[in-house]
């Protein structure tokens, strides 16, 4: 959950996604500039019962502490269930994921219903949401697509997001000249189904030619990340760009969800157990110091110890260094809710073996850089990134937010690398 304001007459409150975070920068900016005061915003998420579970106790804390001010629901779980966010007394007003990025809303917010949310899957288009700044100018995330047009049968995201749509390229590379006029030193490009870019659009150009187009127009950009991608999907320009353009960071998160064949099946999912292996092997063999990330759930319905042993071997496998945990959650309304569910004890012991054996794979991953040189994109209070995604901490002097510095890594501490700069 992040907190995008500090307290103030206008408040946002994120939940989720990277995308979200982006979304919510964008509420702000047109509740803002549509006077709109007095007011929380809570972005929700609809991934996990428990994100919707945290979502409404943060509703119900906001309204205890500000009696007075005006509460608005948003995001994936509002999308998804409107009726139930609308029947909480302390909410003013549901807003669709499509609604909440429209200025008339925020300019007529007094004679709104209760309820202001429309049929996603009517949508056909993605516009792009210009942020001038994102943050602490150094990283900023750009949404070149949105919605899902699969089914995973554990996934209630694309009721919340609508068809799959993209912004088209020309589009993509002017935000980016723009956000890096602006001061930021990263831009990572974001969407529910990122690798799916460009299908709805004339030419149906692929992610690798964003990815291509962007390096080649935005010299002066000195990273480019992408956010979670589906391996199935990547296309053989985007192979390439990994194997030969430094500037676009060696760090793939994957969504992976499981490592075994028969539950792959089950969800749904469109690769098996070798396709994910295949991929991380080939795109490593372009890119030696390439490391991958992944989304994995534990404990999905008729998953047996076999079945989750595959899982958990696949860490070493695809030798994943950042790995995302997250225990099964039946959301109403997916065919996996309907399927025989695992015992959630079982769910929850088979979750904690996932997350102690990514921990000790990050912690390896920390302590085989000790001594290396790194470049560290320096944030809020000497924290950064490595290309390589590794949380790091800069010792000494305190240095601006926004540098990009060469460091060496002099040990590792509380799950972050310890890095002292190199004399210039």
């Amino acid at each position: 959950m992040t907190n995008i304001n500090a307290p103030s007459d206008l408040d946002i409150v994120t939940f989720g996604c990277r995308l979200n975070a982006l979304e919510s920068e964008n509420v702000r900016a047109l509740a803002a500039d549509a006077g709109v005061t007095d007011t929380v915003v809570v972005n929700t998420c609809a991934v996990t019962a428990e994100a919707v579970r945290q979502a409404r106790q943060t509703i119900r804390k906001i309204r205890r502490e500000r009696p007075n001010a005006r509460i608005i629901a948003t995001g994936c779980a509002a999308q998804t269930d409107p009726d139930g966010f609308a029947a909480m007394d302390e909410i003013d007003h549901v807003v669709g994921n499509a609604e909440k990025l429209q200025p008339a809303f925020w300019a007529n917010l007094p004679r709104h219903d209760k309820i202001v949310v429309g049929d996603i899957m009517d949508l056909r288009e993605t516009a792009a949401h210009l942020v001038e700044s994102f943050g602490s100018r150094t990283r900023a995330f750009v949404e070149v697509q949105n919605g899902c047009d699969h089914r995973c049968t554990f996934c209630i995201i694309p009721y919340g997001r609508g068809p799959s749509r993209s912004v088209p390229m020309g589009v993509v590379v002017d935000q980016v000249k723009r956000l890096v006029d602006s001061g930021h030193r990263e831009v990572v490009l974001t969407g529910v189904d990122l690798t799916s870019y460009g299908g709805d659009l004339p030419g149906a150009p692929k992610l690798g030619d964003l990815v291509a187009r962007i390096l080649r127009l935005v010299p002066d950009l000195p990273r480019l990340r992408l956010s979670s991608i589906d391996s199935i999907e990547v296309d053989p320009a985007l192979l390439d760009v990994i194997g030969g353009e430094p500037r676009l960071m060696p760090h793939l998160h994957l969504s992976l969800q499981a490592g075994d064949d028969m539950v792959l099946k089950r969800m749904k999912r469109r690769h098996l157990r070798e396709d994910a292996v295949r991929f991380c092997a080939e795109a490593r063999a372009r890119r030696p110091d390439l490391v991958f990330g992944a989304d994995l759930i534990a404990g999905f319905p008729t998953e047996t110890d076999a079945m989750f042993e595959n899982t958990l071997a696949i860490l070493a496998d695809c030798d994943l260094t950042h790995v995302h945990v997250f225990p099964f959650s039946a959301r109403v309304g997916t065919p996996a809710a309907r399927m025989p569910q695992v015992a959630r004890q079982v769910v929850k012991a088979r979750a904690a073996r996932l997350r102690e054996a990514a921990e000790a794979r990050l912690a390896g991953a920390l302590a085989g850089a000790d001594g290396s040189t790194v470049e560290l994109l320096v944030e809020d209070g000497n924290r950064g990134r490595t290309p390589h995604y590794l949380p790091a901490h800069l010792v000494g002097t305190p240095v601006p937010a926004g540098d990009l510095l060469a460091g060496r890594v002099v040990g590792a501490e509380g799950g972050s690398l310890l890095v002292e700069r190199l004399a210039a």
